[in-house]
């Protein structure tokens, strides 16, 4: 039998999604290193890069388990993205003081990916979409609930928030999986917009 190591970053994914929990450890070892560097690099701090990371595979699984992965690109270049946007919404958060301009970065993979500029209209949209999901956090199982709520409003990362429940972080995750889950089957089941 070929090697898991020996496979594409797509028929890893294709693995992954069919249950192979070793092909994601395949993925995770390929681009860990890259993509934490990558991270570090724009924000400055171990902890916010730690953040970030686990943010971006947290999304990254559960993109792949809804099989929501699209092999229109490189799946390093995938999750480059899934980071840039987590950053750039962090920076929204946070008044942008604390991460680099990913200009400054030195791989060509990131040169495409740049920072935009809220218009107040655009400012206005995503109030009202914060507003709009903080209505359906109310709909949410409370451990669900609780995660959503320590990690984006808080700004705890998934270590602190698992000490802080007292739960491994692999359950916190899998909360926070379930939530996004579950707040996106709102938003399908009451036809509400959060696309601005």
């Amino acid at each position: 039998m070929e090697s898991l190591s020996m496979k594409t970053d797509h028929e890893l994914v294709v693995l992954y999604e069919n249950g192979n929990n070793e092909a994601f450890d395949v993925l995770l070892s390929r681009y860990q290193e890259y993509l934490y560097s990558y991270i570090l690099f724009l924000v400055h701090s171990q902890d916010n890069a730690d953040d970030v990371f686990q943010e971006t595979f947290a999304r990254a699984i559960a993109a792949m388990r809804n099989h929501r992965y699209q092999t229109t690109g490189k799946f390093g270049a995938w999750l480059v993205r899934i980071a840039h946007n987590i950053i750039i919404d962090q920076t929204r958060l946070d008044g942008g003081n604390r991460f680099r301009s990913n200009d400054e970065f030195p791989q060509t993979l990131s040169n495409s990916l740049k920072h935009s500029q809220q218009s107040e209209e655009h400012d206005i949209i995503e109030k009202q979409k914060i507003d709009t999901i903080n209505d359906l956090l109310d709909y949410l199982p409370e451990n669900q609930r609780e995660v959503v709520v320590l990690r984006y409003y808080e700004d705890l990362s998934f270590k602190e928030i698992a000490e802080k429940t007292g739960v491994s972080i692999n359950t916190a995750l899998g909360r926070m999986r379930y939530a996004l889950i579950n707040l996106r089957r709102l938003i399908q089941q009451y036809q509400l917009s959060l696309v601005g």
